[in-house]
């Protein structure tokens, strides 16, 4: 079998990687050179020189030489895994087991952009890891295999996406067996009726304001953690990165938020929130603010 990889994130090496051990015959792998919006991005022609396979690098991944290019490969399916682009009609009738594509999400619900950072800055307790059949419209194809993925408290957004790694290499491992073995795929059709799309985030999306809850704070901090930039703050006039914040009960009806209630002797610094207040462990802000200052 016959396949061709298109990827460009960190989830695309850990897929591409099980992929080559499973033994399918990749014939070529699409990746880009570069990326100037990907915070998780990776060049995966590293993975392809090592294993002896062709890569070619693209920006405009439906442009008619790339199109042409994919179709010489003559693919019996494509495994489109990390991949910011939607693929043209033309692209997803070129291999005869279709484009299988994936969705950190339990579709039909929370289809569109950042996944993982929504659900974190949202608080939910679980997310889907999610293969489906791509077709023209994003995220709505028939699904192939979905497992749920529980998120705990302490997750992060680099902790989730090695939750849905692993997930996703045995999902996928079960998704070659079915190939291997010459099996149709079974699939499910998705009711998009019912689930929902979400929107692509913005810059102010991931600026703290300190009105917030603690609990809001602390998941807006978490789901822009590594790889993604930072969820920030401004300090006298310059935006500061927040890595890592906990929450400190504290109840005090007649404190405003943003006010700095503590400099710890580690240089952690107690700020109150619009509920509670928060701890900013990451990075160290005592050289930077006083006690009674205000965000």
């Amino acid at each position: 079998m016959r396949a061709v990889f298109i990827g460009a994130v960190q989830f695309s090496k850990h897929m591409l990687i099980a992929l080559i051990k499973s033994g399918i015959d990749i014939v070529s792998v699409v990746t880009k050179a570069k990326s100037d919006f990907n915070a998780d991005f990776c060049d995966l022609s590293e993975i392809a020189i090592k294993n002896g396979i062709e890569y070619k690098y693209v920006i405009n991944i439906n442009h008619e030489k790339n199109v042409s290019y994919i179709r010489e490969k003559e693919p019996d399916i494509i495994f489109c895994l990390g991949w910011s682009q939607l693929l043209s009609d033309e692209i997803l009738s070129i291999p005869r087991l279709g484009v299988i594509g994936y969705h950190p999400s339990l579709l039909p619900y929370n289809r569109g952009r950042h996944p993982i950072i929504w659900a974190l800055v949202l608080g939910l307790s679980k997310t889907g890891s999610t293969f489906l059949k791509l077709n023209s419209n994003a995220d709505e194809g028939d699904i192939i295999s979905q497992e749920v993925v529980r998120i705990d408290y302490a997750d992060t957004a680099q902790t989730l996406y090695e939750k849905l790694e692993m997930v996703a290499e045995k999902q996928l491992t079960e998704i070659i067996g079915y190939l291997s073995s010459g099996h149709s795929i079974p699939t499910k059709k998705q009711n998009v009726v019912e689930g929902n799309v979400w929107r692509k985030r913005t810059k102010e999306d991931g600026k703290i304001d300190w009105r917030m809850s603690s609990y809001s704070i602390y998941n807006l901090v978490r789901a822009l953690d590594k790889p993604y930039p930072g969820a920030y703050t401004v300090i006298r006039g310059t935006e500061t990165k927040i890595w890592k914040v906990e929450e400190i009960k504290n109840n005090k009806k007649n404190i405003e938020p943003g006010k700095v209630l503590d400099i710890l002797f580690d240089g952690s610094v107690i700020i109150k929130a619009g509920s509670n207040a928060i701890k900013v462990i990451d990075p160290r802000l005592g050289d930077y603010l006083a006690k009674g200052d205000y965000l």
